[in-house]
């Protein structure tokens, strides 16, 4: 299971180390792509077809299935990680994520979140003081 956080500087050729425990569970071939709330998303292949099929399939004539397909397939792309686990963030999705001293890994069990530090720093705060809330919420829906 993909869980943790980690911090990994980026280079000036905006280059950065994907954590080896996340590596050991996903490989070294990935798709990375927008996710929501300003983060990047990565997933291995065989995950990502099965979001996509999951998520993303429905009638042409669907705005918002177009609209998905904008935001998730036309913001993807495929990375491979070099021996050390490196790879270059593509410039639109650093530019989308506002990454660029620090990125943050957050794996949550079948994906791995990218953050910038300051906004991982705020979204982390945020879901720390709404935790019980939204653990009430969860449990009216799942009960």
């Amino acid at each position: 299971m993909i869980i943790g956080e980690y911090s990994q500087k980026i280079s000036e050729k905006n280059r950065t180390a994907f954590p080896g425990k996340f590596r050991e569970e996903l490989g070294s071939k990935l798709v990375i792509t927008k996710g929501y709330e300003g983060c990047l998303v990565i997933m291995s292949p065989a995950q990502w077809e099965e979001m996509v099929s999951d998520n993303v399939s429905g009638p042409f004539v669907s705005e918002l299935i177009r609209d998905t397909r904008r935001f998730l397939l036309g913001g993807a792309s495929e990375i491979d990680l070099d021996p050390q686990g490196r790879f270059v963030i593509p410039a639109y999705l650093k530019t989308y994520s506002g990454l660029i001293e620090e990125a943050v890994y957050v794996g949550l069990g079948t994906w791995v979140e990218l953050w910038s530090r300051e906004n991982w720093d705020e979204k982390r705060k945020d879901v720390e003081s709404r935790s019980s809330v939204i653990g009430e919420k969860l449990s009216k829906t799942n009960g």
